[in-house]
């Protein structure tokens, strides 16, 4: 099947999905004429206008080549910085992978190439029986892992891409987001983890006090994607 999109998950919160998802939209579109990013489900939305808007779905939407329907670039719409299941359940609303699944389906048909955001990590629930890892498995996309690099992370990045591969998918490659400014050997932590991830690295977002302009990081994608 030719490339159409990926998966994009982190091994946390708050280790900048939004800001690589971004980034990879910019760098498909040098290469794919009509790329487009979907947040199925945002938890935590401001204000603008007379709207409440997910922060992550504007920045998607600023880096995408094509204006879509706001039901299919974010189908799921949460006002409370929640996990999913709990802000749903809030929101008093059910989130099923089946709704999800359908609206990607839709947008596939409008555009070359889909990038998909998941939220939190990898196994982050949606409701009592199923997660967002149980979308991914459905859109059967690769996945690229965005790694904060701080204390913990060798962990949590092993952990997630055995997760991402025991749930039968393609870890095409990983992204290192240095988040901490202050980490230890933060060179040794990135050698390691190239050792031990199953998966080439494919780009390091250095820290910055101001979120970076996505247009500026550098990504090395595998050669199918062009």
């Amino acid at each position: 099947m030719a490339f159409d999109g990926c998966f994009v998950t982190g091994t946390d919160t708050g280790v900048g999905k939004t800001l690589v998802s971004a980034a990879l939209l910019h760098t498909l579109a040098r290469r794919h004429r009509r790329v487009v990013g979907m947040k199925p489900v945002a938890a935590g939305l401001v204000a603008q206008g007379r709207e409440w808007v997910s922060e992550d779905v504007l920045a998607l939407r600023a880096a995408s080549t094509v204006a879509v329907p706001v039901a299919l670039d974010n189908p799921v719409a949460l006002p409370d910085a929640l996990a999913p299941h709990l802000a749903a359940a809030r929101a008093g609303r059910a989130v099923t992978v089946a709704e999800l699944f359908a609206a990607h389906a839709a947008l596939r048909d409008l555009a070359d190439v889909v990038v998909v955001e998941g939220a939190g990590g990898w196994r982050v629930p949606l409701n009592d029986s199923e997660t967002l890892a149980d979308l991914a498995v459905a859109l059967a996309r690769p996945v690229v892992l965005v790694v904060g690099l701080r204390l913990g992370c060798l962990n949590h990045a092993l952990l997630s891409a055995e997760a991402i591969r025991a749930d039968g998918l393609q870890l095409a490659g990983w992204v290192a987001n240095a988040i901490d400014p202050g980490m230890a050997c933060r060179e040794e932590n990135m050698d390691t983890l190239r050792h031990w991830l199953p998966a080439p690295l494919l780009g390091v977002v250095p820290w910055h006090p101001q979120t970076p302009d996505a247009r500026q990081i550098v990504l090395d994608l595998p050669d199918t994607w062009r």
